[in-house]
């Protein structure tokens, strides 16, 4: 069986073009024409690998509905937005959101395929990592691509995850918002800086008193490392 993806847009028209050619390329889908009906579903205990989530639906919105999820266990789901809205602002409000990429109406199928090959190549979990990484009272399950902080389980969405496994994993090494653009958004071009910065401020406040663990070198970049 393939990767099953949850379509959520309350346009059935879109929902039935991109069913269809999810279904071609080999993946299963379900479809949700509100944001109220796919937490219901997904609360269902479905396990899902992808949602292609609207931004403008009918009642709750596609932002409220990621920022719901990531506050919950399924806050690893990897979302891509579709919308017609595209300003820089309602990108970093999907980021912020918890989104792993952004797609913008209209849009070739083609593309969405690409990105949906992209987003699920990320999310895929490597064979060849250590099962946990361990700094200070910060423990990073990597099997189970979940962060406990002093024993507590916190959510952290599918990009914030990659960014605290990706500088735990390089201890000591710094990088610059260009090289989390190049190694994390690089089938997402638009993808701006002041995105990366919108993570790492929301990483830090979910780490709690390891906050300042993951530290700025003004000009240089971005590195965690133990306290002294």
């Amino acid at each position: 069986m393939g990767k099953k993806i949850l379509i959520v847009d309350d346009e059935a028209d879109i929902r039935e073009i991109l069913a269809f050619n999810l279904s071609a390329a080999g993946y299963e889908t379900l479809e949700a024409g509100t944001a109220e009906s796919a937490l219901i579903q997904i609360r269902k205990g479905m396990e899902l690998d992808l949602i292609l989530l609207d931004v403008m639906l009918p009642g709750m919105s596609g932002f409220k509905l990621a920022d719901t999820l990531r506050k919950t266990d399924e806050c690893n789901i990897p979302i891509i937005f579709l919308t017609a809205r595209n300003e820089e602002n309602d990108l970093l409000t999907g980021f912020s959101a918890g989104g792993d990429d952004y797609i913008s109406k209209p849009f070739s199928v083609n593309e969405v395929l690409a990105r949906v090959k992209a987003v699920l190549k990320r999310s895929s979990k490597s064979e060849t990592v250590p099962s946990n990484i361990i700094i200070e009272g910060i423990s990073i399950d990597t099997v189970n691509s979940t962060v406990t902080i002093d024993g507590e389980p916190v959510p952290f969405s599918r990009k914030e995850y990659d960014i605290l496994y990706l500088l735990a994993s390089n201890r000591g090494k710094t990088f610059s918002r260009s090289d989390f653009l190049r190694e994390l958004w690089k089938d997402t071009p638009y993808v701006l800086d002041r995105t990366v910065d919108v993570h790492i401020a929301r990483i830090r406040s979910k780490l709690g008193p390891y906050r300042n663990l993951l530290g700025n070198r003004a000009g240089y970049g971005y590195s965690i490392e133990d306290s002294e």
